[in-house]
């Protein structure tokens, strides 16, 4: 196989590429395969049928059609390695040439990533917060841990701010209680969010074996955004006890002896990640920076899809994952086009003889017209070598 590349313009080339018939042995016999399993002639058992009689009775223009749409993927993927390019996207994929025995050109247009020239950036200077860890958010690490380690003892007075209950709970939609609308034994923190709007107004103030009644859009469940009349039963009301900070506590919540050791591991902890997110920072403010003095060159495929797409995501997919992904694709494309043209011999029940193996230079023009309204993927960094053809062989 002969490959050259053509740069077309910063973003996007044209690859040109000549194939020895004999390479497509391989795609030819799995053809002859494939068609074999497919098709019915007397007089041979199914799969048997020699390929003399498959090019008899349906055609070697069907033979090469599936063996160059089998081919195609590998040749295109092949090329695209040769030349090191970064293709985005998809590409436009025309067959030039197809002789019947002697050899296969085609030629693919694909959008690439462009080489970018980085000036120099050695002047640049940018300011990032500076890394202060005070002693209030020390406290505040502390304090977390130990909300971690709180614990709770039932008490006989009213529910408040901050305690735990253990509730029942029953939703009624128009009157009607909802099958899904029924829990016993919830534990709750008032003031914590975690249910339904205006539940800590309803059982505050409540005691163990109280009851009461407020409406509230269901967050979820069969009727999600209904307002519903929600009955409220509280079962037990428990206080949360937090433990002593001393170093009975740091023996318990960490690995370390002492309170003083904790903190002073909290404080080396909040530094490190101040730190962090200061070396994020600047490494952000510095790419600002840094594209406001780079002119970044917009592929096409780019430009037509800005608009519908948010966002872009980098990734890099290997060849032979692509490869068996994008048949399908391929072979819809290739068919889509054959309306401009005459149409190369498909099995049928009849037998037909071969059609002539070279192509006219006003069928490529047709299909060349054609292609060109080919949907491109999104942009960013690829999807690499993907390559849905978009002319199928004229044998």
């Amino acid at each position: 196989m002969k490959s050259a590349v053509e740069t077309l313009n910063p973003t996007r080339v044209r690859l040109t590429v000549e194939v020895p018939f004999e390479e497509l042995k391989d795609s030819l016999d799995a053809a002859y395969k494939k068609i074999n399993q497919q098709v019915t002639v007397k007089g041979f058992r199914k799969g048997k049928v020699p390929a003399r009689v498959i090019d008899q009775r349906f055609g070697r223009g069907a033979v090469l059609e599936e063996a160059v749409n089998d081919a195609l993927p590998k040749f295109y993927t092949d090329a695209v390695n040769e030349a090191e390019l970064s293709p985005l996207g998809q590409p436009e994929v025309d067959i030039t040439e197809l002789k019947d025995g002697e050899t296969l050109n085609f030629t693919a247009e694909v959008d690439i990533r462009p080489a970018i020239e980085i000036p120099d950036y050695s002047g640049i200077e940018v300011e990032v917060d500076a890394v202060e860890v005070t002693e209030e958010d020390v406290d505040k690490a502390v304090e977390e841990l130990r909300e971690r380690f709180a614990s709770t003892a039932p008490v006989e007075r009213a529910a408040e701010d901050g305690d735990v209950v253990t509730i029942d709970l029953e939703a009624k939609v128009e009157g009607e209680v909802l099958e899904d609308g029924v829990a016993n034994g919830v534990s709750y923190t008032i003031g914590s969010g975690e249910l339904l709007d205006g539940i800590d107004d309803a059982v505050k103030g409540l005691e163990a074996g109280g009851e009461a009644t407020f409406t509230s859009e269901l967050k979820g469940g069969s009727a999600a955004g209904k307002e519903a009349e929600v009955t409220v039963k509280v079962t037990q009301v428990a206080k949360r006890e937090l433990p002593e900070l001393d170093d009975e506590f740091a023996q318990l919540a960490s690995e370390f002896d002492t309170i003083e050791e904790l903190r002073a591991d909290s404080r080396k902890r909040l530094e490190n990640m101040k730190q962090y997110d200061q070396a994020t920072q600047a490494q952000e403010r510095v790419l600002e920076k840094l594209l406001e003095l780079v002119e970044v060159p917009v592929p096409r495929s780019c430009s037509r899809t800005r608009s519908t797409r948010a966002s872009t995501t980098s990734s890099t997919t290997s060849s032979a994952r692509w490869a068996s992904t994008s048949r399908s694709t391929w072979r819809s494309r290739a068919r889509a086009r054959r309306s401009s043209r005459p149409r190369p011999a498909r099995p049928r029940s009849r037998a037909s003889r071969p059609s002539s193996s070279s192509t006219s230079s006003s069928s490529r023009r047709s299909s060349t017209s054609t292609r060109r309204s080919s949907p491109s993927t999104s942009c960013g960094v690829p999807p690499p070598p993907a390559c849905p053809p978009t002319s199928s062989p004229r044998p």
